[in-house]
C-alpha cells in the first residue's frame, strides 16, 4: 500500500491522542492486507525487527517494553514503548500506556507520535487470523476464543473475515461486559453471524478446530492438551491455553521465535522452551508449511512484531491527518 508525504516537514511533530484515533474507521480486509504485507517484507529482509527490550522490577509491580523497527515497504522507522503497572494485581489498579513514534526514512523527518492502543488492538487479532488461515486444517469449521478483553473482542471478526467458511463461533469468558463487547463487535462487522457463549471450557475446546487464547493473566481456566482434537490449531495471544499444549504439540509456530523467547518465558518447563518449526513470515511467503500433517496438533505463539505496528500505525496516522485530527508540537 502506497503512503503519502502529507506530514509537515521540519522540526514539529504531529500528536494523535487515543480520542483522535478512536474516531477513525477501518476495513478488516485492509488491516489484514497491511499486517500480512509487513510480515512478508520482514521475511524478504526488506524490513528490520530487532528483539524487544524488557524492564521488570523484582517485585513485579510493572513491566515495560521498548521496540525499534523499520518498515522497508514504507521506508518508515519507529519506536514503540509499552508500560504496564500492576500486571499481576487487581485489574482495577492496572495502568497501561503505549506509544508509537514514526519517522519518514525517505526524507528524514518525524511523522507522528501516537497512542498505540488502537494499533495493538487491530494488528494482534489480524495476526491470529493470518495464522489461522495459514495453519488450520482446510476443513476447519469451529473456532473458540478464550477471553473477552481487548484482544478477545476483535479476534472473531478478523477470523471470520480471513476464513468465511467457518460455521460455528464460540467465545468463553467470565465478564458480562466483555462478552457483550465481543457480541457487539461481531454484530458490527458480521451482522449475520451468530456467536455462542460457552459455559463449559472443556466441552467448547473439544469441539473446536481453532482455539485462540486471548484471556488476561487473572483469568481462571486454561485449555488443556488432552482437550484438543487431532488436527486442532491452538493460538496463544495472552493466556487461556496451557503451556503443556506448546510442549506436546506436533508442530510449533511463532510470529517470531526471538520475541517468543523474550515474552514467553512463563511457558518454559524445566527452564526450557522448545524450538519453533516455522515463523509466520516464512509460512506466508511459502518457505515453510503451516503444518506437516492434517492430524498434527499445531501450537502458535502470537507475539507482537513492531514492523506490523509501524505499517498499521502509518496508515492510521495518515488517515487521521487527512481528517484534520491531532495537533502540531514543536519539540526541536
Amino acid at each position: 500500500m502506497s503512503t503519502t508525504h502529507a506530514f509537515k516537514a521540519g522540526a514539529s511533530l504531529r500528536v494523535f491522542s487515543k480520542r483522535d484515533l478512536a474516531s477513525l474507521t477501518f476495513d478488516l480486509d485492509e488491516v489484514l492486507r497491511v499486517v500480512e504485507g509487513a510480515y512478508r517484507a520482514c521475511a524478504e529482509e526488506r524490513s528490520a525487527n530487532p528483539a524487544k527490550l524488557t524492564v521488570k522490577p523484582q517485585d513485579g509491580r510493572s513491566v515495560a517494553y521498548a521496540m525499534l523497527g523499520r518498515d522497508g515497504d514504507r521506508e518508515t522507522v519507529a519506536f514503540k514503548t509499552s508500560y504496564k503497572f500492576g500486571p499481576e494485581g487487581d485489574k482495577a489498579d492496572e495502568r497501561y500506556y503505549t506509544t508509537l513514534t514514526l519517522y519518514d526514512d525517505r526524507i528524514g523527518h518525524p511523522i507522528a507520535l501516537m497512542d498505540c492502543s488502537l494499533v495493538g488492538s487491530l494488528r494482534t487479532p489480524a495476526a491470529s487470523a493470518l495464522i489461522a488461515r495459514a495453519c488450520a486444517r482446510p476443513d476447519a469449521r469451529t473456532a473458540l476464543v478464550v477471553g473477552s478483553g481487548v484482544q478477545g473482542r476483535m479476534a472473531l471478526p478478523f477470523l471470520v473475515q480471513a476464513m468465511p467458511h467457518l460455521q460455528r463461533l464460540i467465545v468463553h469468558g467470565h465478564h458480562t461486559a466483555g462478552i457483550d463487547a465481543v457480541l457487539s463487535q461481531m454484530h458490527h462487522h458480521h451482522p449475520l453471524r451468530r456467536v455462542e457463549v460457552s459455559r463449559n471450557l472443556q466441552r467448547a475446546a473439544q469441539d473446536a478446530d481453532i482455539v485462540i487464547g486471548a484471556a488476561g493473566p487473572s483469568s481462571s481456566g486454561s485449555v488443556e492438551v488432552d482437550w484438543l482434537r487431532p488436527g486442532a490449531l491452538a493460538i496463544l495471544v495472552g493466556y487461556g491455553i496451557s503451556k503443556q499444549v506448546l510442549h506436546s504439540a506436533d508442530y510449533r509456530v511463532a510470529t517470531s521465535e526471538e520475541q517468543m523467547r523474550v515474552t514467553g518465558t512463563d511457558l518454559a518447563m524445566d527452564g526450557e522452551l522448545p524450538a519453533v518449526d516455522a515463523e509466520l513470515p516464512q509460512i506466508l511467503t511459502g518457505s515453510k508449511p503451516g503444518r506437516r500433517r492434517a492430524s498434527d496438533r499445531v501450537f502458535a505463539y502470537n507475539s507482537g512484531m513492531v514492523v506490523t505496528d509501524i505499517a498499521l500505525g502509518r496508515l492510521l496516522a495518515e488517515r487521521a491527518l487527512a481528517q484534520g485530527l491531532g495537533r502540531e508540537v514543536e519539540l526541536w
